[in-house]
């Protein structure tokens, strides 16, 4: 049985295995629960998270906001009734790392026309 304040939570990644379960505090904020998670990704993993930017944490299907804390988010987690809780992990690297678009030329054109007229 937790202590009071406490929160049991467990993340489940992408392939179905699980980080945790960590106890924490009802004023731990979210981001200090992506910390966690980067810090103790499994090894051997296919995706990696490189910052924790890079992470989702999902509860009952709603991303939760970095500077909510866990007591803050309660609804979301509704009624744990003295087991963990299970968040979604969600790895989302940045777009400014992951484009590997090619840089378009549009600069102006001047278009020469060598048609005749008879």
């Amino acid at each position: 049985m937790p202590e009071e304040g406490l929160v049991d939570i467990k993340f489940r990644l992408y392939d179905g295995s699980d980080i945790g379960p960590f106890r924490y505090s009802a004023t731990s904020t979210v981001d200090m629960l992506k910390q966690r998670v980067v810090s103790d990704w499994p090894k051997g993993k296919t995706i990696v998270p490189k910052a924790v930017s890079e992470v989702k944490l999902i509860s009952s299907g709603k991303i939760l906001e970095n500077d909510k804390t866990v007591g803050q988010c309660k609804v979301p987690f509704g009624d744990a009734s003295g087991g963990a809780i299970i968040m979604h992990v969600v790895v989302q690297p940045s777009l400014a790392k992951t484009k590997t678009e090619k840089k378009v030329d549009d600069s102006p054109r001047k278009i020469v026309c060598s048609c005749s007229i008879l």
